[in-house]
């Protein structure tokens, strides 16, 4: 893996000076899908950050899974706390390059917007349901959320997000279609995407800005070593069983050194804290390298690269690839976990089932003029009243509507 040395850290400044020639300018945005006039306040990306903040889905993550459902203790992480933390370490990346780092914030702290109750659990089930209408991906419907399904502002729906923080949040993980062949780097790119792009085009055959490119690997650095914290809390993992991974054996043969006789709880958190200090300096060191191959001197030429320029180093990929086989293995399909799930996939499937044939349940404006609505657009209608459900909205709901529902224990 690669470490910083001090002279790399002088030379990318910490934020200090002025912004990196291939930072995304927000006195140069693209604008917005609906033109609104330029706050007298805030910059665009500042703006835009403020208004995920205040939107109904922002708060919404405060009761949806990360692995842990809420009710099996409020000390473990929720797609809220997990996506503040993503936040933080996504801010102080692009502050070492020097990056706008509201812009790096806002995508960030939308990342997960399109995340269903209880984890990718109702995802998956989701996805499944909604296979003859277009499917379901949460990065497709993130999308949905802050162009469409916010309701706040009296002309126009969505958020009206800046162009760079759209095209941050669709493409963080790369470019979705290859430019050659306009095939699905990933599979078939979302209709919600496609759709979208029609009207107000995101390059999605191109790379994300580096500030989104450093808020999703922002996030892998998160879950991989929270999860661990949380794996840690609930009895999942244990030291023993940390230690049959390298990095995280190496970390903790650092930390019983230094510290002999640490109890449990200070010396889990001891291990993550150096996990994330680990993970980050090989990002800025291995990122450092690739932009003085690349040599860039706008943001044009990070679109244009061809190749992702926020990543680990081939060292490090490898071993954060073992980390996360091993939480696959020990944590994610834990018997407890998948039982759990299996109780939460029950409740997403009846949930759907009841409100495509009685969509009038729903409510609100759910339940509006549906005599006009077709079964695709029902079912997309529903997919999205489900996905926006909180795990406490849909254990009420479904207790509502059934006689029996699972106490997910």
């Amino acid at each position: 893996m690669q470490r910083v040395s001090d002279e790399t850290l002088q030379g990318i400044g910490f934020g200090l000076g002025e912004r990196a020639a291939y930072a995304t300018c927000p006195e140069k945005s693209r604008g917005r899908f609906v033109d609104e006039p330029r706050s007298r306040t805030r910059t665009e990306f500042q703006r835009d950050r403020d208004r995920i903040v205040h939107s109904t889905a922002f708060r919404r993550l405060k009761h949806k899974t990360q692995v842990f459902f809420s009710h099996e203790g409020d000390h473990y992480r929720t797609r809220l706390t997990h996506t503040i933390e993503v936040s933080q370490i996504a801010r102080a990346l692009a502050r070492a390059f020097r990056l706008d780092e509201d812009l790096a914030e806002a995508v960030a702290l939308v990342h997960d917007f399109g995340h269903t109750p209880f984890g990718h659990t109702g995802e998956d089930v989701l996805n499944e349901l909604m296979a003859d209408y277009g499917g379901f991906d949460h990065n497709a419907q993130a999308l949905r959320v802050v162009t469409k399904l916010e309701r706040r502002y009296a002309e126009f729906d969505g958020l009206n997000l800046t162009w760079e923080t759209l095209e941050g949040l669709v493409k963080h993980n790369g470019p979705l279609e290859d430019p050659e062949t306009g095939r699905g780097t990933r599979g078939p790119v979302p209709p919600t995407i496609l759709n979208y792009c029609a009207l107000h085009d995101l390059e999605i055959d191109r790379h994300a800005g580096l500030e989104a490119q450093l808020a999703a690997i922002s996030d892998d650095i998160a879950y991989n070593t929270h999860d661990i914290d949380d794996g840690l809390r609930a009895g999942l993992l244990n030291f023993d069983m940390l230690r049959e991974v390298t990095l995280a054996r190496e970390i903790l043969d650092e930390v019983d050194r230094l510290y002999p006789g640490l109890d449990d709880s200070r010396r889990g958190h001891e291990t993550t804290r150096r996990l994330i200090t680990r993970m980050v300096e090989d990002v800025i060191a291995r990122t450092t390298q690739n932009l003085s191959e690349l040599e860039p001197t706008s943001v044009e030429d990070i679109y244009r690269a061809g190749r992702t320029m926020a990543e680990f180093s081939p060292e490090m990929a490898s071993l954060e690839r073992e980390l996360k086989d091993f939480m696959f293995a020990n944590m994610y399909r834990h018997p407890d976990v998948m039982r759990v799930r299996a109780q939460a996939e029950e409740i997403v499937r009846g949930l759907f089932a009841a409100f495509m044939a009685q969509p009038e349940k729903m409510g609100g404006h759910w339940s509006e003029q549906l005599s006009q609505v077709d079964e695709p657009a029902l079912a997309r209608r529903v997919a999205d009243y489900l996905a926006g459900m909180t795990d406490t909205f849909a254990l009420s709901e479904h207790r509502r509507l059934f006689d029996h529902t699972p106490d997910l224990r």
